[in-house]
């Protein structure tokens, strides 16, 4: 089972607005205790998503001194839970960019003088923590940039919805990862030539997509990524980085690597390297609960 065939109930436009509601009467503190409640039932009643976050911590245990328990279950699905609290806060734009930092400062300078350029950044991201915070603070510090962000077909109907609701403006144009094809390579070319960036995930594969998959390893186990995307990072010759946003204590810190890479395999294999390292940062943001691990969850 892949990630698009489990519906999705937690991040709908309507929670999101009554989230929104609820945090500008109360604020933010009352949304993570419902956080709290709202990942508990879903502990009880959801019974895949707590196998598939057994089985992850099942394969992460020789590298982590966690265990597969159910008190670590349900960190896990917490986690997740305050992610979705936090993404309501950055498309609302009341999150603190000052509660952002970046892990390497050197990485931070480079990548900023590339951006400065306006000849284009190719981000590929990952769902480990919070992306949505690169987003934010990018948005929240440019005039002259468009933000490329490729979404499904559902996560950008929630995510236009939200903002449309809320009467928030955002430099950001959408592409749909169902939808992706020549004429979308064609137009990404162009965003990029005119200084934009782009966002694409590496971790998981578009639903009714032709794009081949790309077997590989994470962890010692099988997983596939999305060939697509390591393709495109190739053919728009830009400068192309590696990017998370990972939860420590109340603030982000960023995760970037620029590849100086020739070949798709070598970007592929140097993305899943990436992804271990990101994970092993805060397993619990680990947010992938469907069958990531080819054969290990049935």
């Amino acid at each position: 089972m892949q990630w698009f065939q489990i519906k999705e109930q937690s991040a709908g436009t309507k929670r999101l607005l009554l989230s929104w509601y609820l945090y500008k009467i109360f604020g933010k503190n009352v949304l993570y205790l419902i956080a709290f409640f709202v990942s508990f039932f879903t502990f009880v009643f959801a019974p895949k998503v707590r196998n598939y976050s057994k089985k992850y911590f099942e394969i992460i245990k020789p590298y982590t001194n966690l265990k597969p328990s159910p008190v670590n279950q349900f960190k896990h699905i917490y986690s997740y839970a305050i992610s979705l609290v936090d993404k309501m806060l950055v498309y609302s734009g009341d999150f603190d960019s000052k509660d952002v930092v970046f892990a390497d400062k050197d990485i931070e300078t480079k990548l900023f003088e590339d951006i400065k350029k306006q000849k284009g950044v190719f981000f590929i991201c990952c769902h480990v923590g919070n992306i949505e915070i690169m987003h934010s603070l990018l948005a929240d510090n440019n005039s002259e940039f468009n933000i490329n962000i490729f979404l499904s077909n559902k996560q950008s109907q929630i995510f236009n919805s939200f903002l449309n609701s809320i009467k928030r403006e955002f430099p950001v144009k959408l592409f749909f990862i169902e939808d992706v094809g020549l004429n979308t390579a064609i137009e990404l070319k162009e965003n990029l030539d005119n200084g934009d960036v782009v966002f694409i995930a590496g971790d998981r594969l578009a639903e009714n997509n032709d794009i081949k998959s790309i077997e590989t390893e994470m962890f010692s186990h099988k997983i596939l990524l999305p060939e697509g995307t390591f393709r495109f990072a190739k053919l728009m010759e830009v400068p192309v980085y590696f990017i998370s946003a990972v939860k420590i204590g109340n603030k982000y810190q960023i995760y970037a690597e620029k590849q100086d890479i020739l070949s798709e395999k070598e970007l592929v294999n140097a993305y899943t390297k990436y992804l271990e390292k990101i994970i092993l940062v805060n397993p619990f943001q680990f947010y992938n609960f469907y069958d990531f691990f080819i054969n290990q969850c049935q």
